[in-house]
């Protein structure tokens, strides 16, 4: 069964890229804290089953681990998170590390005893480990719609697919149904992943605007996690073209304006040049008739 624990090592580690980036940038980015702080939860929640179990040393060994490797990514991520990020963070980690992992401690302790403890606890790492592996039916759906498995990494599905198998195999062997039974639909849930990779690796994507981005949460019984940010933001070129677009059918809407306006200003004014005309015209007849009138004087002149 070391072949499990190395893997579920494995499986821990593998947002160490996301933290390596947050270091680098000094930045949480739009990166979550809630996957993290689930995953430390799972790990506590095991941990206790396990040293309330005996000859349980592996879970034991790999949840010590997941408790120690999560609560140092909570801790990068509170060191720089925003200020609202931050707060909602100290406020999950009270209540739900803290406060109802604590409800959880007092009353196994002091209201059941002995096998009747174990199987209650039991059975409550079940029953949270079939909500969290619930999760990735999203994912699934986003994968489907999308025709993009750019945020699901293959090798890590695999290895949540192999971390199954094996978890399930050490339940059966200890004889321990709160160990095998949530394994099961971590298998059959990594195991359509990976088939769903290999239908659309090479599918056309579809666009997705960017509050679609949404944060899934994968854990294995082990309690590691990862988080698989599902849809792509909006190309911003394409955006680009459509306002030059826009910016260009305003400006032929404004030169088809002035072109009508400088048409009306060209067009001649009929009245105004019907007056010309008729002024014209009665100045012309007024200097015949003073012609005709200086003729009848030079004649009457001359019969006198």
């Amino acid at each position: 069964m070391m072949t499990g624990n190395l893997i579920s090592f494995m499986v821990y580690l593998a947002p160490v890229p996301t933290f390596i980036r947050i270091l680098r940038k000094k930045s949480t980015e739009d990166f979550q804290s809630l996957p993290y702080l689930v995953a430390l939860f799972s790990s506590m929640l095991w941990l206790y089953y396990a040293m309330l179990k005996q000859d349980a040393i592996l879970l034991v060994t790999i949840n010590s681990f997941g408790c120690a490797i999560e609560t140092i990514y909570i801790a990068i991520y509170i060191a720089y998170a925003t200020r609202e990020s931050w707060v909602a963070t100290i406020k999950l980690l009270v209540s739900m590390n803290m406060g109802l992992f604590s409800l959880i401690l007092l009353l196994t302790n002091f209201l059941l005893s002995g096998s009747i403890r174990v199987k209650a606890l039991g059975w409550l790492c079940v029953a949270f480990s079939v909500c969290v592996f619930a999760a990735p039916l999203n994912i699934l759906k986003q994968i489907i719609r999308t025709k993009s498995v750019e945020f699901m990494p293959f090798t890590l599905s695999l290895f949540l697919t192999l971390s199954a198998v094996m978890w399930f195999a050490y339940g059966l062997f200890i004889k321990d149904l709160c160990v095998a039974l949530p394994n099961i639909l971590g298998f059959v849930l990594g195991s359509l992943q990976m088939l769903l990779y290999g239908i659309y690796r090479n599918a056309e994507k579809k666009k997705m605007p960017a509050e679609n981005l949404k944060s899934i949460v994968i854990l294995s019984t082990a309690g590691a996690s990862e988080v698989y940010p599902v849809g792509a933001r909006p190309d911003v070129n394409e955006g680009a073209v459509e306002h030059d677009q826009t910016e260009e059918s305003k400006g032929n809407e404004k030169s088809m304006e002035a072109s009508e306006v400088y048409l009306v200003d060209a067009r001649p004014d009929v009245n105004e040049g019907a007056v010309e005309l008729d002024l014209t015209e009665e100045s012309k007849g007024n200097e015949k008739s003073m012609e005709a009138s200086h003729d009848d004087l030079q004649s009457n002149e001359c019969v006198v």
